[in-house]
């Protein structure tokens, strides 16, 4: 299967406010350190990790909200580490990204239907309307959401309106970044199935960002563990979770309790 990522000595680095002087810039602190890895398209890969690891700065690259300090990041055949925000704006709506907390990603003061249309209408699409709808039947939620706001939902719905807005766009990539974590066992579970079911539906390709490494285990084909910035393993996830390599990743399956999948993913 062909690669929609090829990731090349992937280096980005960061102003360490935290030690800025009163006057003069502020150091760098060195956030990924010569990540070599790639996504097959369809495939839905784990990136995990501790505080501090770089899950989430590899993340934003990926998508380029945050651009490389060296190295190459391919997107489908082309070189998108360096793009400039007009040159990117045509294969933005292929690579999207789903955020851990829905209430400060969603306008509070748009209804749904106005939010989901947003980068439609910033993507120059047509048949607004009928997309906005399509996109919350896909999510399983019915087309009258489309004229509530984001305070008038649960958190699991509202994490399926960021869902819906991505998906909405037709990309070819989703970065969901740690978006099950402020959600009960219950919520979980439902969104875990709403993307599986996407991911086979749509055909996309997924990079699942968590701490939880039985969400992970549920729902990813392969982990990616960082430490530090740099990659410790990169395995299919049975063989990851029944033998790990590395003991950085011994650590973590010891430290986080694995419930059994069979009985909480019902």
């Amino acid at each position: 299967m062909a690669d929609l990522y090829t990731v090349t000595d992937l280096s980005l680095s960061l102003a360490d406010m935290t030690r800025k002087p009163l006057f003069g810039t502020a150091p760098r602190l060195e956030i990924l350190k010569g990540l070599n890895f790639a996504i097959p398209k369809g495939e839905v890969i784990g990136i995990v990790g501790g505080s501090g690891s770089g899950k989430s700065t590899l993340g934003r690259a990926l998508v380029r909200l945050l651009q490389p300090s060296g190295g190459r990041i391919s997107f489908d055949g082309t070189d998108i580490t360096h793009l400039s925000d007009a040159d990117l704006r045509p294969l933005r709506r292929r690579f999207q990204m789903i955020f851990q907390d829905p209430m400060s990603s969603l306008n509070p003061r748009h209804r749904v239907g106005t939010i989901i249309a947003a980068p439609l209408h910033l993507h120059g699409f047509d048949g607004i309307p009928a997309r906005i709808n399509r996109a919350l039947d896909h999510v399983g939620l019915p087309k009258t959401f489309a004229t509530r706001y984001p305070h008038e939902l649960s958190g699991g719905q509202r994490q399926r309106v960021g869902i819906a807005r991505a998906i909405a766009l037709e990309p070819d990539f989703i970065l969901a970044d740690e978006i099950v974590s402020g959600l009960d066992v219950s919520s979980q579970a439902q969104v875990l199935n709403l993307l599986e079911g996407l991911v086979r539906d749509l055909g996309l390709t997924l990079a699942f960002i968590s701490h939880d490494l039985s969400v992970v285990r549920r729902l990813c084909a392969r982990v990616m563990v960082l430490q530090q910035g740099r990659i410790v393993e990169n395995r299919p996830t049975a063989e990851l979770f029944a033998a790990p390599e590395a003991d950085y990743t011994r650590t973590l399956l010891e430290a986080i309790p694995l419930p059994d999948p069979a009985q909480v993913w019902v």
